[in-house]
């Protein structure tokens, strides 16, 4: 029999940045079940990888359970009230501005999201891990720093030109 290389006997967590992969993988390690293993990882990614997934967005779940029909999260804020489109033209816009004061951002659910799930999971899967322990990577990581990936120091120096060229100029 061929074993393929995948198979994880002691579980398997996959992200964009390995220590979010290692933190929620200490979680199943740890007897955790797979949503508290994603609240950590999402936690600790948020950290190491803000760049491209931090709390200030949205959240959304798809669980499934063999045999059972899925179960999702949409942990997707909500629009300011005052967004609508009789708001904006009033102002004379013709779109809808995605940046700056106008912009119509939503609320960030992501928090929201990993409380649902967490919730789901102590209900449905007898979760149990504490929520500093599913944390503690991330505030580890936050106090003590991390080696900055290529990805995260371009963006981050990207920023710093574009706000120090809109400081000049206004």
């Amino acid at each position: 029999m061929s074993i393929n290389s995948s198979w994880a006997a002691r579980g398997m967590v996959v992200a964009p940045h390995a220590l979010a992969a290692q933190s929620g993988l200490a979680i199943l390690r740890d007897g955790g079940n797979a949503l508290e293993a994603m609240v950590a990882a999402a936690a600790t990614i948020s950290v190491v990888y803000p760049h491209m997934n931090g709390i200030g967005g949205d959240s959304f779940w798809l669980i499934h359970e063999p045999g059972k029909d899925v179960t999702t999260i949409d942990a997707g804020g909500r629009a300011a009230g005052r967004a609508t489109a009789d708001f904006y033209r009033a102002l004379k816009l013709t779109a809808i501005p995605v940046r700056g004061p106008l912009a119509a951002n939503t609320v960030a659910g992501t928090i929201s999201g990993w409380q649902l799930a967490l919730d789901y999971s102590a209900r449905q899967w007898a979760g149990r891990v504490p929520l500093a322990r599913l944390l503690d990577d991330a505030t580890h990581y936050a106090a003590h720093g991390i080696v900055v990936t290529k990805s995260q120091s371009a963006n981050t120096a990207s920023k710093l030109v574009v706000r120090s060229i809109n400081t000049i100029t206004q």
